[in-house]
């Protein structure tokens, strides 16, 4: 079962020898950590004679790799540093820059998106508009302006990654609409900027996308009608795909570096990794949201925190947790529509399942709020499982 604590310290000994072995080596426990990750693959089948031993050289090993691959950031980093020289430059040098002007600071989120598709995906101007439900002209326009506004600036300061991802996470939560199948586009563009930075986060993002891409098939059924993930066909998920990602994410996490798109993306990792619904480990999840709170005291987290609580240690709990929110944060009366029905009030979550259907930001959710109700009310007329 995939369990994706944080790294433990490194071994007695291992790291002060590794540190002594050069004056650049700053940070033993990375290349330590990899060695123990070796070790639990390799130890139970053929145990080393010295283990220390086997430790160091291991991890002297995956140290100058590392060294290797900083090398190469930092020229990649002074490659969006600077303005480029006169003459060819690579495909991948130029994809870099553009991934950073397209987060440029000074664009909004729905043009700063734009942009990406279409100087970085190579979308068209149409398929963009058609998947963003809008006329080609205007797309045009939004297009147009976003070049006009990042059009004179010069890379004379190292590159913002967060700004970049985020931008690319905007990009795969549009989903799917028209031609394009945004989600689908976010995981090559993230592939890409994955080879062309040595990032943990740009890694941790990977992984966040193919772990919730892989559910995709069962998200909805007939109709479109959202399903809950609780309620999902675990058989339709791709098993393939969630392998990758939770490679993706260990391998991260081994950096121990941690960042929000990590954090989330060992969540989703946790969700994964339950043969079923009941089966899912709800009290590390809580541990991470607490890591991810940590990170970013985020008020979605808190939510979604609240929820984790009250499957963790029961209904109460989670409504505990939920109390010490805004009650005007977006899906807070569906949380806790849910939290009152688990701790068998369902008069009360009928209500509130209602109210939330109300003030539900899609059309499927709303569908799928107004069945939860009309599901309560149904028991409570008719005196069944849930009735008075």
């Amino acid at each position: 079962m995939f369990k994706p604590h944080r790294p433990r310290s490194h071994p007695r000994g291992v790291g002060g020898t590794l540190a002594r072995r050069g004056p650049y080596f700053a940070a033993p426990e990375d290349a330590v950590q990899d060695a123990l990750v070796e070790a639990v693959r390799v130890w139970p089948a053929d145990p080393p004679r010295d283990p220390k031993g086997w430790l160091v050289t291991v991890a002297w090993r995956r140290f100058l790799d590392a060294s290797r691959s900083d090398a190469s950031r930092r020229r990649r980093e002074d490659l969006v540093r600077e303005e480029p020289a006169p003459g060819p430059a690579s495909g991948a040098d130029d994809t870099l820059r553009l991934y950073f002007l397209c987060a440029h600071p000074s664009l909004t989120p729905s043009s700063a998106v734009a942009l990406t598709l279409r100087a970085v995906g190579g979308l068209t101007t149409r398929q963009i508009a058609q998947a963003y439900l809008v006329p080609e002209a205007t797309m045009a326009q939004r297009i147009s302006r976003a070049k006009r506004t990042v059009s004179g600036v010069r890379f004379d300061r190292p590159g913002d990654v967060a700004t970049v991802l985020r931008v690319l996470y905007l990009v795969f939560n549009e989903g799917y609409s028209g031609d394009v199948d945004l989600a689908a586009e976010a995981i090559r563009l993230t592939r890409q900027l994955a080879s062309a930075i040595d990032h943990p986060e740009v890694a941790g993002l990977l992984a966040l996308m193919l772990l919730h891409h892989a559910r995709r098939a069962s998200r909805t059924g007939p109709g479109g009608a959202l399903v809950p993930l609780a309620e999902q066909d675990r058989s339709r998920w791709d098993t393939r795909t969630i392998a990758e990602g939770v490679g993706i994410l260990q391998a991260a996490l081994a950096r121990d570096r941690l960042g929000e798109f990590q954090a989330q993306a060992a969540v989703a990792a946790l969700h994964a990794d339950a043969p079923t619904a009941g089966e899912t480990d709800w009290v590390q999840i809580v541990e991470w949201y607490d890591e991810l709170l940590r990170l970013t005291d985020s008020p979605v987290v808190r939510l979604n925190r609240a929820v984790a609580v009250g499957e963790a240690d029961g209904a109460r709990a989670g409504l505990a947790a939920l109390a010490e929110l805004d009650g005007s944060l977006p899906r807070h009366t569906a949380v806790a529509a849910y939290l009152h029905e688990r701790d068998g009030d369902p008069a009360t979550a009928a209500r509130l399942y209602a109210e939330a259907a109300r003030q539900a930001p899609t059309l499927a959710e709303r569908d799928h709020l107004t069945r939860q109700a009309a599901r309560l009310n149904t028991l409570l007329r008719g005196g069944g499982p849930g009735g008075p």
